[in-house]
């Protein structure tokens, strides 16, 4: 019951900015955490930032450190990533989704509700 839409991407070249929106309906602010992921053609799907709804408690894949910012506005149901110094191997499609009370923070499998994707395309 939890729908989450993306929007945002786009083709930047390396060294410039985007900042990425996941729009929630449903019920979500009750405990749960929110989380970007990506996947580029051939690979796994990877974390790459969370954060929890109710204290805004953030956390990040060393590779994006000191580069993105996550955020979220509880009452706008609405999860930022503010990506800045963007590289060529940051190029992927970046999902969001909404995490279960229980289970790794850093995990596919502890999400339960995923949005369809934006794709973020870095050019050298």
């Amino acid at each position: 019951q939890v729908r989450l839409v993306e929007s945002g991407g786009g083709l930047v070249q390396a060294g410039g900015s985007l900042r990425l929106s996941c729009a929630a309906s449903g019920r979500t602010f009750n405990g749960y955490v929110m989380g970007w992921f990506r996947q580029a053609p051939g690979k796994e799907r990877e974390f790459v930032s969370a954060i929890t709804w109710a204290n805004g408690y953030t956390y990040y894949t060393d590779s994006v450190k000191g580069r993105f910012t996550i955020s979220r506005d509880n009452a706008k149901s609405t999860v930022y990533l503010q990506m800045n110094s963007l590289k060529p191997e940051d190029t992927a499609n970046y999902y969001c989704a909404r995490k279960s009370p229980i289970g790794n923070v850093y995990s596919t499998k502890g999400y339960d509700y995923w949005g369809q994707g934006t794709q973020v395309t870095v050019s050298s």
